[in-house]
C-alpha cells in the first residue's frame, strides 16, 4: 500500500496530468477503480494524500459503492490529510461534508474562464493564478458549499467552481487533469452528445483549437494544486 491513493470511477476519468506530476517526482501511488470495489479492504488509515477524479454518474445515483466511497472520504477527512476531488470527485468531497448536489439547468463543456471569488484571497490553493484563468469543464451536476467552506471560483455557468475546507482539502467542478490525449478521447468517445447551441457548450472544432497552448496553460494551473497538496503531506 502506498502513501499516495487515487480513486477513480471509470476508463476514460484517468489521472491524466496528475500521473505526470507524480511520475515526474518519482512517488510512488495507486489508482484504484472504485466502481469495481476496490477499494474494499484497502487500508484507510495508511493514504497520507488522496485524489478524487471524475465520473459520468451523479453522486446522487443510487449505486452501492458510492456510499462506500464517501464513508471512506469521511474517514479522510477526520483524519485530515491532504484531498483534492476533480468535478464528480470534488462533488464526492461536497457530499461528504453534507452538502447538497444538484443537477443544473444546462451542461458546461469546454474552455470556461473562472474568477477568483473576493473569499479566495490569501488562499495557498491559488496563490500561483490570476484573478481570471482558464479551466476545463464537462459536467451538468454542481455542488453546495458545505458549512464552513471557503469559495474560492466562481462563472457564469456555475456559482459554485471551487471550494476549500480546512487547510487541506480542495474540490474543484472543472478537470484541472486533462492532456491533450484525454481531451481526444473523451471528444472522440462523446462529442456527439454535445450542443455547442447552448452557450455554456462549445463545439469539438473550438474545443480542439490551439489545443496545446491551452492545455499547456491548463497543466501549469494543475501543477500548483498538485504540489500544494503534495507539500502538505510530504513537507
Amino acid at each position: 500500500m502506498t502513501d499516495i491513493l487515487i480513486l477513480t470511477h471509470t476508463d476514460h476519468c484517468t489521472p491524466g496530468y496528475l500521473r505526470e506530476v507524480l511520475d515526474a517526482r518519482a512517488l510512488d501511488y495507486r489508482v484504484l477503480r472504485v466502481d469495481r470495489g476496490e477499494l474494499l479492504g484497502v487500508d484507510l488509515d495508511r493514504p497520507k494524500a488522496v485524489a478524487i477524479m471524475g465520473g459520468a454518474m451523479s453522486v446522487n445515483d443510487p449505486l452501492p459503492w458510492l456510499v462506500d466511497e464517501i464513508a471512506a472520504l469521511r474517514h479522510f477527512i477526520r483524519r485530515d490529510i491532504p484531498l483534492i476531488g476533480h468535478c464528480l470527485g470534488g462533488q464526492l468531497l461536497a457530499k461528504a461534508l453534507g452538502a447538497q448536489v444538484h443537477t443544473m439547468a444546462h451542461q458546461e463543456v469546454g474552455w470556461q474562464r473562472q474568477q477568483q471569488t473576493p473569499q479566495a484571497q490569501g488562499s495557498p490553493w491559488l496563490a500561483h493564478l490570476p484573478g481570471e484563468f482558464e479551466l476545463f469543464e464537462w459536467h451538468g451536476d454542481t455542488f453546495e458549499l458545505p458549512a464552513g467552506a471557503q469559495h474560492l471560483l466562481a462563472n457564469e455557468w456555475c456559482q459554485n467552481q471551487a471550494f476549500s475546507w480546512g487547510d487541506k482539502l480542495l474540490a474543484v467542478q472543472a478537470h484541472p487533469e486533462m492532456t491533450e490525449p484525454l481531451v481526444d478521447l473523451w471528444l472522440t468517445e462523446a462529442g456527439h452528445l454535445l450542443d455547442d447551441s447552448q452557450a455554456s457548450q462549445q463545439s469539438q472544432a473550438f474545443i480542439r483549437q490551439d489545443l496545446s497552448v491551452r492545455v499547456a496553460a491548463l497543466n501549469q494551473v494543475a501543477a500548483g494544486f498538485y504540489q500544494h497538496w503534495l507539500r502538505l503531506a510530504f513537507d
